[in-house]
């Protein structure tokens, strides 16, 4: 005897499908989230030879990244003393300077009778 599908089964059935891949998808992100960063590299390094392969090309290994360098203690305290230095002669230099005063221009003789019949 077959069984008969109605709407309200088949609609069923799909909620319960797209539950399961929904978590499914969040498994495969945490395993993801496992696996450290240099694994990872190496996986994306397979595929791109894997690809590379495929197309008929060769690929290089990537160069490696330079080792950061790190700055000692004592640097960055040299460093913050010749700024606090820099910066106090700036604000010495700019104390020692009297302020511009900027000078108004005159109006014109022209300017100045217009105005004054302008205003009759």
């Amino acid at each position: 005897m077959p069984l008969k599908m109605t709407d309200e089964m088949i609609h069923a059935a799909i909620e319960g499908l797209e539950a399961r891949r929904e978590k499914l998808a969040d498994q495969i992100s945490e395993l993801r989230a496992m696996l450290p960063a240099a694994a990872r590299r190496k996986m994306a390094e397979a595929q791109r030879r894997r690809w590379a392969k495929v197309k008929g090309r060769e690929i290089t290994a990537p160069a490696a990244a330079p080792k950061k360098r790190k700055i000692s203690a004592a640097g960055r305290k040299a460093i913050a003393e010749a700024t606090r230095k820099r910066w106090a002669e700036y604000r010495a230099a700019k104390a020692a300077k009297p302020a511009k005063r900027v000078a108004r221009k005159k109006p014109s003789a022209k300017a100045a009778s217009a105005g004054a019949a302008a205003a009759e």
